[in-house]
């Protein structure tokens, strides 16, 4: 063998070398994580959730190639205590976010901080620590956008981020009603553009989008599929149409960010979760009055209240070769309040040694296809208004363990208790045959409230009386 050939055949030995090294540096690489949160969409919203008229093409085939939890609960019902919850694993009226941050004055009026206490450990800060690249784009609302001096979300773990503001050095704006109709672009496309960037190392990032919250304001191109939904030419909009519209532009730009995810040749160790913050929003909103007609499936409560539609949204997750694909886990609960525990797991994040104050448990088997009894239970608070018919009306409390979910109010005034997994349109009230179980349970979440901090509630709260006292 000549010294031409010897050389070729170490190149060739090398180059094969190379390669494994690489596939083993490949197979043993954290996985990278992109979580997608939608805003005010129901659990009902998707054709794979059996909608009859709306179109959601691609978050179905997401659901096709990853697995669906049909029990996954936000820890609140409106977007601040739902997002606290997610960052923190801890539940938000803990924390005093009880509602959503807004002015200055409302949220003193409401006892409330002006923003998520920047000092508290994050999903965000504990990934960045193990090795992650971590993004933030679109939506914040973990502090009010009307206040300049509002912590930014490099105070909480993040590289990287531009959120939904029209104030500051980099406004970027996705409110606006000439922008709602490419909002999610914008979001997706901020989101894709730090991907690209960090594409070489392990990444954590956020698209937390607007869209489906109100006020909505879709193109006549995006309404076009649902012309016939209302009288006379497209211009003459109802709210299926605006609402419809709003929600298969968003899931198309989801599609379309996807595709890259695979053209980057990441799809493989890339875990993709999709979710929405609460349930959908109710007509009776002035703002959502034109489209407020979002689906919560078969489930009793919108946005704001603790019944399950309030609280109970659609979840997603795609991890090619670990999440079974096509699957839907019916069995297992799992919450906002696990994600940091959760995510950290599968990260490799070791929280051995962290002395963590949370409320959530790491069940990361259920990532991989198995269902999980979750040990710990679940508690809301709802101190406020509920807009909506009285129906929805919950009351101020709630509770889950396994297969029970109690409401009450603190004086007991209401005390509701349904077999959620036989029950879950909440419609059959059994306190009065089981009460040791409301024994145990209320005891539970009445000592839960007497720990949180202690602020006002609205006069209303926990009524479901119509028509309503007056009151503010």
């Amino acid at each position: 063998m000549n010294r031409y050939r010897i050389a070729s055949l170490f190149l060739a030995l090398a180059s094969l070398a190379c390669i494994s090294c690489n596939a083993a540096e490949e197979s043993t690489r954290p996985p990278n994580i992109v979580f997608i949160f939608s805003d005010d969409q129901g659990w009902g919203d998707m054709g794979v959730m059996g909608h009859p008229q709306l179109k959601t093409p691609r978050l179905d085939r997401l659901a096709s190639e990853g697995t669906m939890l049909t029990s996954f609960y936000v820890s609140g019902s409106v977007c601040s205590p739902s997002r606290a919850a997610i960052m923190t694993g801890r539940f938000p009226a803990r924390d005093g976010v009880h509602g959503h941050f807004a002015t200055a004055k409302k949220n003193a009026e409401r006892k409330m901080p002006d923003h998520l206490d920047p000092s508290l450990v994050t999903v965000v800060d504990l990934l960045r620590e193990g090795g992650y690249r971590t993004g933030h784009y679109g939506k914040w609302h973990l502090g009010s956008r009307h206040l300049e001096d509002m912590p930014q979300p490099g105070e909480y773990g993040f590289d990287e981020y531009r959120i939904g503001t029209l104030i500051g050095d980099d406004p970027f704006d996705i409110y606006s009603p000439e922008v709602r109709p490419v909002g999610t672009k914008k979001i997706l496309d901020e989101a894709m553009a730090f991907i690209e960037r960090n594409k070489d190392q392990p990444f954590f990032v956020n698209a937390w989008l607007f869209d489906p919250h109100a006020t909505l304001n879709p193109s006549e191109e995006q309404i076009e599929p649902y012309a016939r939904l209302a009288p006379g030419d497209v211009q003459d909009r109802g709210a299926l149409q605006v609402y419809y519209g709003t929600v298969t532009e968003m899931d198309r730009q989801i599609g379309i960010f996807l595709d890259r995810l695979d053209e980057l040749g990441l799809a493989e160790n890339t875990i993709v979760i999709f979710t929405s913050d609460n349930g959908p929003e109710d007509m009776h909103i002035a703002n959502a009055s034109h489209s407020g007609i979002g689906s919560a499936g078969p489930f009793r409560g919108r946005k704001r209240s603790i019944y399950e539609g309030g609280i109970r949204v659609p979840f997603i997750v795609r991890w090619p070769g670990q999440a079974p694909e096509g699957r839907v886990d019916n069995d297992s609960v799992f919450a906002g309040v696990d994600f940091l525990p959760t995510l950290c797991d599968l990260a490799g994040v070791s929280l051995e040694d962290r002395d963590l104050d949370i409320d959530g448990e790491n069940l990361a088997p259920i990532f991989r296809g198995q269902s999980i009894e979750r040990s710990r239970p679940l508690l809301w608070e709802w101190r406020w208004k509920i807009w909506s018919d009285p129906h929805h009306r919950s009351p101020i409390l709630a509770i889950r363990d396994g297969k029970w979910k109690l409401l009450l109010n603190p004086d007991r005034s209401r005390v509701e208790l349904y077999d959620i997994v036989a029950d879950p349109a909440e419609s059959n009230n059994l306190s009065g045959f089981y009460p040791d179980v409301v024994k145990r349970l209320s005891d539970i979440a009445l000592e839960w409230q007497a720990e949180l901090p202690e602020g006002p509630m609205h006069e209303t709260a926990g009524s479901n009386t119509w028509p309503w006292p007056k009151g503010k």
